[in-house]
Parts: structure tokens; C-alpha cells; sequence
């Protein structure tokens, strides 16, 4: 049987876990610490630009500081030499993963679909926690789509390819490749589909395209080839879920809608407003964002199906029940005979961005009074931005409105401002501006740090609970001995109790072993020798050696425990002890009838100079210790 294969010396690569467009995933064990990951291999052909592979490590270097429940954490990444057929010499780029027992939102969808609203709503606010932490810090996923979704049997969700994902962006890799770029084209923002840079809010977009996907069983939009659905993106709106499936509630409609609006700027501005407008669905609460989902969709003539009404004016009833299975080919929402119009949405893209070039070049000349139009002649109405710190976000966006601005509110963990008050705003306070522009306002989501709590003594499940409450994280679990901790329960963390650390931050957990390591006392004065074994948590018992000794008298002759044996709390160790009276010899009474010797029982007629020794009994210490 050939050798398993490792790499860096330390990940024993075994049985295939799934093949992507892009890389290899195996499961492995980490032979340093004893635990199973996931190794990601990336493909050869890939592997053989430089420029990628500088990209692959630096992006994976920059995942591997993700620290969330959310999040599939990457441990580790490198390279290995293969040998090509033809003899030449490759390096090929590696991930080691963190290995999550469960599936995939993709296979969930094949196999499960119809989901309840609710389960729906719960998986996407999984992945928006993930989101919400990673664009803290600073990591954008850019390839949101059910396969790089997880779900384990406990429920929980978990969000993989951080990285990756980033890299593939950064590459030369564009929608007619046939790789894994064409299969996310159904979950492109729309300012991915024209080039532009992206930012966290390209990531809340693909969030709305998966959701609508499991609400109704189908992404928002379709087509024959990548750049017929990018098209989409830049240019169509998309039919409100509840359009195919008649169950889901006006304010899931609105959430949706909001998330799938093309202008970033009317988006939710975080994955946190994102997900509290999810929960207020869910809970029948009005909604504190998609107010640009109805202007977004105004233009469309409204029916039946695809009129929205503001959520902020009558609360809805929580979503229950499971949503019917839609697919294409149902009445009324029968899809267009597939045909080949690719070719001719090339054209239309191009068509629309030059039109759309002309008319931003007329607008600029207008702007700037070379058009020939009428100008006016007075400059329009200024205001100043108020200084709103420590305000609360209800207060700022009340003295906002007053002044004829408009407001967006985005949020941000901060330490010294309380949760719900404003940070900053931008514009600056004092700043001059036209009446009716927006003013962003940050509003603090409460502190990022946390205490690490005191769970020693707790099981390895209650530390997990009471870490998880103040939004920390279990990471490397390992054993240790200890007399005064029982079996599985926990002795120490890294970061040590009362620690302040970041939200999300990992803590190490040494759990008890049960065990101790027995010490070696021979030679020690019996009174050291126990005190050292029982503040080890062992038991002891001792007794007088019967066998003749140079030791001490009082001292540890023998143990029957070996030292440095590993034994179990409590273990009983016996001690053999060296007696306190020394073996004496003693002349036995001359042979004369003097009365001594006659009543002596010990004594008795001997020839001329024979003796008796007599030697001191060994007796236990009799206490049974």
C-alpha cells in the first residue's frame, strides 16, 4: 500500500471530499495536533501563473485571520513540487481548512426544497453574521452562491472560500472562461458584472440572489450564456419572490428587493441592517430599511403581483408554513423557449453603454452651461451638518429631516460610543451642503471586545455555550493533567479568564485528562514522599521493608508505581520504608545456672560460644494511606 501524501510535513492528505471548477478539496489529518481538516488543492494549470499564486497565498493569509462561527477557518497554507509528465517542476498552492461535517446549501436545495420562510430567513442570517464579521475585517468574499455555503447536522452555517474567491477576482479570469467564474454569473452584483471595483455591499447583493433563490427555487435571473445573465444584473429588475410563490409575506418581498437594488448606495449598507431587517420580518415588525425598494421598483407597471407597498406602514404577520415548489416550466410563470440570444446581448450591452456615455457627456455639458439651456441664477439652498456624536440614530435622523437632508445609517463597533448612538457622520459636522443631500451617519453596534469568561471546572460543551454567549469562539482543544480538575472538564483558556479580547476571537481550551504523572520518591523521608503523591491526587500506602537496608531509616526504599508512569487520579501507590530501628545482634546468656539464665524463656543450654540474634519485626505504618 503506497505512503499517504503529505504536505508541509504535517497534513496526511486522504480521500477526495469534492472537485470544483477551480481546485481539489481532500480530507486530511493534521499529524501535530491529531485532527481532521480539509485541504484544498488548487489545479495545476492554475498553479503555474506566478502572479496567481502570489495572489492565492496573500489573500489565503489574509482569510486565515478570520476568527468567526460563521466562518470556515483556514489554518494553514503553502506549496507543494509536483512533477509534470513531461519532467517540469510546479508549484502547487495549498489551503488546510477547518473540516465541517454536513453539506452544502446547493445539495440542501436539490434535495429539501420546499423550506419553511423561516429556515430560509435563519440560513441567510447565518451567512449574513459571517459577512457582517468579515467585512469588519476588511476581507469582501465576492463569489456568495449556495456551494460555497455550508450546513452541518447541528444547524449550523457556515460560510467557505474566503480567499479564493478574492484571488479568482483579482486574476485575469473574465465571464467566457469556462471556469468556476461562469457558474457565480447568477449571483454577480451588478458592478461586478461591469468590471468596477467592489466593495461589502457587492456581497449583501449575491446574499439577495441566494435568498431569493431558496425562497422561491430559482436565482432572480437566468439565461442561455454568463454574459446574457450579467446583463440581466446591470439592466433588468427582477420579479418580486412572492411573484413565484404566492406565500411569501409583502415584507420578505421588501428585503429582498432592497438587497437586489442596482445602485449600491440604495442597498442595505451592511450586512447587520441586513440582518435585522430579516428578523423584523420574520417577527412581524415594521422594517427599518428597504425604503428605496419601492422607488427602485416604481418604473415596472404595477399588478397584482408586482405591486410593493412601503413595510414601514402595516406590520406583517410572521411568516409560517413551507413554500410550494415553483419550478420553470409552471403556469402562469412559464419561461421563454431557450433559444441563442447571447450574440445579440453582446450588442444590446454594448449599444446601452455607449448611449449611456452620450447622455452622462450632454449632462456634464449642461452641467456646466455649455449646452445653451437656460441658467439659473441663483445657487441652490445650503444648510450645515449638524454636529450629531453621541446622538441617538432616532434623534440624528429626526434633526436631518428637519434641516431637508436625507440620511443613511450604517453601523460600526466601537468601545467608547454606546450601542444605538452616532459615531460620526460624513459629511463632517459644520460641512456646508445642498438641502437634500445625503448625510451618512455611523451609528455605534456596541463594543467589539469581550471578557473571556472563568469556565474552568466546566465541561467542554458548557465553556463552548458560555464563550459563544459573549461572542467568542472554541478553537484548538487539547488535554492536559491536573489532580484537582475531573476527567473532560476544562483547566485553563488562552487567552486566561477575565482576558479582554475581540468579539469573535478563538480561545484555546486545555480540557482534563484524568491522568497524572507518578513522581519518583525513593529516597525521600516517608512524611515528603506522601505529601508530594497526594498533592498529585494519589493514594498511598506504606510499609517496613523486610529485606536488609543501607537506606535512612524512615526513607523511601522502594515504589511499586514506576516514575513517570501516567495514571489515573487516585491511583494507589505503595511504599516500601526503611524501619526506624536498625537490625541489633546480642550475646546470648553464659551456660551457668545463674537464675537469669535459668528464667530467661529465650535462653537454653548451648555449647561454649554459640549465639542468638535477635532481629526487630517490620510492621506497617497502619493507616492505609
Amino acid at each position: 500500500m503506497p505512503a499517504p501524501r503529505v504536505l508541509g510535513g504535517r497534513y496526511e492528505v486522504g480521500s477526495l471530499l469534492g472537485r470544483g471548477g477551480m481546485a481539489e478539496v481532500h480530507v486530511a489529518r493534521d499529524t501535530r495536533l491529531g485532527r481532521m481538516v480539509a485541504v484544498k488543492l488548487l489545479r495545476s494549470d492554475l498553479a503555474r501563473d506566478p502572479s496567481f499564486q502570489a495572489r492565492f497565498r496573500r489573500e489565503a493569509q489574509a482569510a486565515a485571520g478570520l476568527n468567526h462561527p460563521s466562518i470556515v477557518a483556514v489554518y494553514d497554507t503553502g506549496a507543494d513540487t509536483t512533477v509534470e509528465p513531461g519532467g517540469g517542476r510546479v508549484e502547487l498552492p495549498w489551503i488546510v481548512m477547518e473540516y465541517v461535517e454536513g453539506r452544502t446549501l446547493r445539495d440542501m436545495l436539490r434535495t429539501d426544497h420546499p423550506l419553511a420562510i423561516e429556515e430560509c430567513l435563519s440560513i441567510t442570517e447565518g451567512i449574513l453574521n459571517g459577512l457582517e464579521y468579515s467585512h469588519r475585517m476588511g476581507i469582501v468574499h465576492r463569489d456568495i452562491k449556495p456551494a460555497n455555503v455550508m450546513i452541518t447536522p447541528a444547524g449550523e452555517i457556515k460560510v467557505m472560500d474566503f480567499g479564493i474567491a478574492r484571488a479568482v477576482s483579482d486574476s485575469s479570469a473574465t465571464l467566457t472562461q469556462t471556469s468556476a467564474v461562469m457558474g457565480t454569473a447568477q449571483y454577480l452584483s451588478p458592478e461586478q458584472a461591469r468590471g468596477e471595483q467592489v466593495d461589502s455591499r457587492s456581497d449583501l447583493y449575491s446574499t439577495g440572489c441566494l435568498l431569493y433563490e431558496i425562497l422561491t427555487g430559482r436565482p432572480p435571473f437566468t439565461g442561455d450564456a454568463p454574459v446574457a445573465v450579467a446583463y440581466q444584473h446591470v439592466s433588468e429588475q427582477p420579479r418580486p419572490p412572492s411573484a413565484l410563490a404566492p406565500q411569501i409575506p409583502p415584507a420578505v418581498d421588501h428585503v429582498v428587493l432592497m438587497a437586489l437594488s442596482k445602485d449600491r448606495e440604495h442597498r442595505y449598507q451592511s450586512a447587520a441592517d441586513f440582518a435585522d431587517d430579516l428578523r423584523r420580518a420574520v417577527e412581524g415588525r415594521p422594517l427599518r430599511g428597504a425604503s428605496f425598494a419601492t422607488q427602485t421598483f416604481a418604473a415596472a407597471p404595477p399588478t397584482a403581483a408586482t405591486t410593493v407597498t412601503p413595510p414601514v406602514a402595516v406590520p406583517v404577520s410572521p411568516p409560517t408554513g413551507a413554500l410550494p415548489r415553483v419550478s420553470d416550466g409552471d403556469p402562469p410563470y412559464e419561461e421563454e423557449p431557450t433559444r441563442r440570444r447571447w450574440p445579440w446581448v453582446l450588442l444590446i450591452v454594448a449599444l446601452v453603454l455607449g448611449i449611456g456615455g452620450v447622455g452622462t457627456a450632454l449632462l456634464n455639458n449642461n452641467d456646466d452651461g455649455s449646452g445653451g439651456g437656460e441658467q439659473t441664477s441663483s445657487a441652490p439652498a445650503t444648510v450645515e451638518v449638524p454636529d450629531l456624536a453621541n446622538s441617538s440614530q432616532a434623534d440624528a435622523e429626526q434633526q436631518l429631516t428637519a434641516l431637508g437632508l436625507t440620511s443613511t445609517v450604517t453601523q460600526q463597533a466601537d468601545d467608547t460610543v454606546a450601542d444605538g448612538n452616532v459615531i460620526s457622520t460624513n459629511p463632517e459636522p459644520g460641512a456646508q451642503v445642498t438641502v437634500g443631500s445625503k448625510v451618512t451617519v455611523l451609528v455605534s453596534s456596541g463594543s467589539n471586545s469581550a471578557v473571556v469568561p472563568d469556565v474552568s471546572g466546566k465541561t467542554q460543551e458548557e465553556a463552548r455555550a458560555a464563550l459563544t454567549a459573549v461572542g467568542l469562539s472554541v478553537g484548538d482543544v487539547t488535554t492536559g493533567d491536573s489532580p484537582t480538575v475531573d476527567k473532560g472538564e476544562v483547566i485553563s483558556t488562552d487567552p486566561a479568564a477575565q482576558a479582554s479580547v475581540p468579539k469573535g476571537s478563538a480561545v484555546a481550551l486545555t480540557i482534563a485528562s484524568g491522568k497524572v504523572t507518578v513522581p519518583d520518591v525513593t529516597g525521600k523521608p516517608l512524611a515528603d514522599a506522601v505529601k508530594q503523591l497526594r498533592d498529585l491526587g494519589l493514594s498511598t500506602n506504606s510499609t517496613e521493608t523486610t529485606v536488609p537496608t543501607d537506606a535512612d531509616p524512615g526513607t523511601v526504599v522502594t515504589q511499586d508505581v514506576s516514575p513517570d508512569s501516567s495514571v489515573d487520579v487516585r491511583t494507589l501507590v505503595n511504599l516500601t520504608v526503611a524501619p526506624d530501628r536498625t537490625a541489633t545482634e546480642s550475646p546470648t546468656s553464659s551456660p551457668t545456672d545463674s537464675p537469669t539464665a535459668s528464667a530467661s524463656p529465650s535462653s537454653s543450654p548451648t555449647s561454649s560460644g554459640s549465639q542468638t540474634g535477635a532481629v526487630g519485626t517490620p510492621t506497617g505504618d497502619g493507616n492505609g494511606q
